[in-house]
Parts: C-alpha cells; sequence; structure tokens
C-alpha cells in the first residue's frame, strides 16, 4: 500500500470518526434537553431505564469516547489506540445489535409494564393528599394537559375525584364540567413509539458509519503493524 493511498484512508477514518463524535455529542445534548424538560419519567419506574432520553444519553456518551478514541488513533498514527478503538467500536456494535433485537422481542412486555406503571401512578394520584407526591402530581397532570387525555384508559378511571387538568376548557367551568375521554396509554404510548422511531433511525445511521470506520480501521492497522509510523 502507497502513501498516498494510507494518507488517503487516514484522512478517512479521521473525518468519519470526528462526524460520528458530533452526532453523539448531538444525541448527548438533545437527551438532556429531554430529561431536563421531561414530564413523564416519574409515572413510568419500571419503564425508566429505557426511556428515549436515557437511551439517548447513555448512547451517545459511549460513542463519544470510542469516536475520540479512533479520531486520536488515525491522526497519531498509534497502533495501540486503533486496536483499542476496533475492539470497543466492534463491541457497542454488538450491544446496538442486542438491544435492537430485545426491543423487537420484547415490545409487548414493554407495553404491559407501561400500562401497570400508569395504572398505578394514577391510583397514587387519586390516594394522595394535597401536599404529597407533588412531583407525581404534577407530571402526571402535565402529561393530560399536553396530550388532552384523562386517565389511563379514560376519564372513568378517576372514579368521580377528576383534576383540573382533565377539563377541555381553561380554566375549568365549574358549573358544567366537559373533560377529555380518551386516556393516556394510547397517546403515550405513539408519543413514545414516535421517540423510538426516531432513535432508531439515528442510531442505524450511527452503525453504518462504524462499520464503515470498522472496514477502514483493519488494512490502516496492518499497515502500521508491517511499515511502522508514516513520519519521524
Amino acid at each position: 500500500m502507497n502513501r498516498s493511498c494510507v494518507n488517503y484512508l487516514k484522512t478517512l477514518v479521521t473525518t468519519l470518526n470526528f462526524l460520528c463524535w458530533l452526532c453523539a455529542a448531538f444525541m448527548v445534548a438533545l437527551g438532556e434537553f429531554q430529561l431536563i424538560h421531561s414530564k413523564f419519567a416519574s409515572l413510568s419506574t419500571t419503564f425508566w431505564p429505557i426511556f428515549p432520553a436515557n437511551t439517548v444519553v447513555a448512547t451517545g456518551t459511549i460513542i463519544c469516547c470510542v469516536c475520540y478514541l479512533g479520531v486520536l488513533g488515525g491522526m497519531k498514527e498509534n497502533r495501540c489506540m486503533l486496536i483499542n478503538f476496533f475492539v470497543l467500536l466492534f463491541i457497542l456494535m454488538l450491544v446496538e445489535l442486542a438491544m435492537a433485537c430485545v426491543f423487537l422481542v420484547y415490545s409487548r412486555d414493554i407495553h404491559t409494564y407501561f400500562e401497570e406503571d400508569l395504572t398505578r401512578s394514577l391510583e397514587i394520584y387519586r390516594q394522595s393528599g394535597p401536599e404529597s407526591n407533588t412531583t407525581l402530581k404534577d407530571d402526571f397532570d402535565a402529561v393530560q394537559h399536553l396530550f388532552r387525555c384523562c386517565g389511563v384508559h379514560g376519564v372513568a378511571d378517576w372514579k368521580g375525584d377528576v383534576p383540573i387538568s382533565c377539563c377541555r376548557e381553561d380554566p375549568c367551568n365549574i358549573l358544567g364540567h366537559s373533560y377529555w375521554q380518551e386516556g393516556c396509554l394510547v397517546k403515550l404510548r405513539d408519543w413514545f413509539s414516535g421517540n423510538y422511531r426516531s432513535t432508531g433511525a439515528g442510531v442505524a445511521t450511527m452503525f453504518i458509519l462504524q462499520f464503515i470506520c470498522l472496514s477502514i480501521t483493519v488494512p490502516l492497522f496492518c499497515h502500521f503493524s508491517r511499515h511502522g509510523l508514516g513520519y519521524k
């Protein structure tokens, strides 16, 4: 392999890894923004580890670290960095594939856990006093107001003790209540599905870039192992 080809592969590896690093940094920033402004985490404790924002932050942080190693390895022509980058990136790709398979296989179970969490949160809301569980109450009210829904399956879930956040009008008319009739479960499922589709599309794009980086790193590492560094 001549030097011009090596330089081309080196530039390509560095550029692609830098692009991956930028995308991963954006993913972390987006996930942190969602965590700060999200009103749903307290309603689904079982669902929390795979909450879209948490998944984005965790995945983005790991990719940032791995791609940074790839950028340095390509720029410095460091064989140790390149082989560590190759191994870590290969493991990361396997984990991404495993996570995708888990989501596909257990999607129905996830929906079941989500329904159980919402039902439990509603019962806690109903049985709590005015000054207790304020975070959960605020989150449930925010969900009902934002998605224009009431209860888990419908307004009947509140058993007559319907909160003001279910009212169609603002301010709520005391004499003639008009509540949202549709439950929040279906709307939240659709919202989560949309978030996971967006997250999945981003991860798929990252996976393609990672595969290209992995393929280019092999001949580059082999060349450095046989001929040494390209600079003195």
